[in-house]
């Protein structure tokens, strides 16, 4: 059966990749949208899960040392050892580094979250989509400075056929069987308040 772009193939562990653009220090300030403490948690957990899952994941800054400063620090604790592409091009797409990194992952459906959204984590996962990828963007882990900016931003991935999900949605598309063993570390990755009750309740009736 041939899949439309708007309902592409499952997302699983062997043909999905990560890529966090921008979640700059800088940046964070303006973020409008969400509470910080909210987007952090979302895009730490969505950092964490995709390691979790041994997910490629790609890392990016711009103009880190004269605008927008470094990532923040949960992103790099949840990241240890992880290198980020610092560059000044708008679309991270655009340099050829990032781009090299992403092709290099060999992986044909690309998850995107970045600061912001409308520009930072849709201009490459729109540049994706017409280069023939899958891109999908977390929009749970993707702040922008205003309500206007959020609502056209998902409107014209919309039409550019990229797939908006959030981002525990997608993580537990590619865990795909609960009975996993990396179950446990997805979710608890992920924070959810359902899972940690029903992981707190488990534990209580087997003490």
């Amino acid at each position: 059966m041939t899949s439309s772009l708007h309902n592409p193939e499952p997302l699983t562990a062997n043909n999905a990749a990560v890529v966090f653009v921008d979640n700059q220090v800088g940046l964070m300030t303006g973020i409008r949208d969400y509470s910080i403490a909210e987007l952090k948690h979302n895009i730490v957990g969505l950092a964490k899960a995709a390691r979790a899952l041994d997910l490629p994941i790609v890392t990016t800054t711009t103009s880190s040392e004269t605008l927008w400063g470094p990532a923040i620090p949960e992103l790099q604790a949840a990241l240890p050892g992880q290198t980020f592409i610092d560059r000044t091009t708008v679309n991270a797409w655009d340099d050829p580094r990032v781009e090299a990194a992403i092709r290099a992952t060999g992986r044909n459906k690309l998850i995107f979250a970045g600061l912001s959204l409308e520009v930072c984590a849709a201009f490459p996962a729109m540049r994706a989509a017409r280069e023939g990828f899958e891109a999908y963007v977390a929009v749970d882990a993707c702040g922008t400075f205003d309500l206007t900016k959020r609502e056209t931003g998902i409107v014209r991935l919309h039409q550019s056929g990229v797939v908006t999900a959030d981002a525990s949605s997608l993580m537990i598309e590619i865990l795909s069987d609960n009975a996993s063993p990396k179950a446990p570390e997805v979710y608890a990755a992920l924070g959810m308040d359902w899972s940690i009750l029903v992981s707190q309740v488990r534990e209580s009736a087997a003490a």
